[in-house]
């Protein structure tokens, strides 16, 4: 094998490389998009909400004491002004409400209602239970590797970000 025939392959096996590296995200986001889209849809039929109310209730629901609007906009990773949206449907609604801050009169701190509560936890078992179906596929051992593995690619995209 001459030495130009030995960069033709590895020229090779780094296109296949990155074929696979661009397969392996194309199949993580089509998954994501799936189970996303069936999320959005059963909550739209089965409770008559939307995905970001249950993510925001579901922030909610593991900070009782309340969280503000901003660091709700910081967790969901969507502008105050969607967060603003969709509390004020939820508290027009009775599941959540706003206290002001003491010291703070301008911040104000969101939190479940105790109907809030109820209508949540009944959602928050239901969807347990389509992610469990789902995921119910792999095996336990797949299913904690996997969850290592991304775990893995999330702590390297976000050092990335860093730099």
């Amino acid at each position: 094998m001459t030495s130009h025939e030995a960069s033709d392959l590895s020229s090779y096996e780094e296109h296949v490389l990155e074929q696979d590296t661009l397969r392996l995200w194309l199949r993580l986001l089509s998954c994501t998009t799936l189970i996303e889209n069936q999320v959005s849809s059963r909550l739209r039929g089965e409770f008559e909400t939307t995905l970001p109310r249950f993510d925001l209730m579901a922030q909610l629901a593991r900070s009782p004491e309340g969280i503000s609007m901003s660091e709700l906009s910081q967790r969901l990773m969507v502008s105050g002004g969607n967060i603003t949206g969709i509390t004020d449907n939820l508290e027009r609604d009775g599941l959540v409400e706003r206290t002001t801050l003491p010291g703070d009169r301008r911040a104000k701190l969101v939190h479940l209602t105790p109907k809030g509560r109820i209508v949540f936890d009944q959602m928050a078992k239901v969807h347990a239970t389509w992610i469990k179906n789902w995921m119910g596929q792999l095996t336990e051992l797949e299913q904690h590797q996997l969850y290592l593995l991304l775990g893995k690619l999330k702590r390297h995209v976000s050092a990335s970000l860093e730099e």
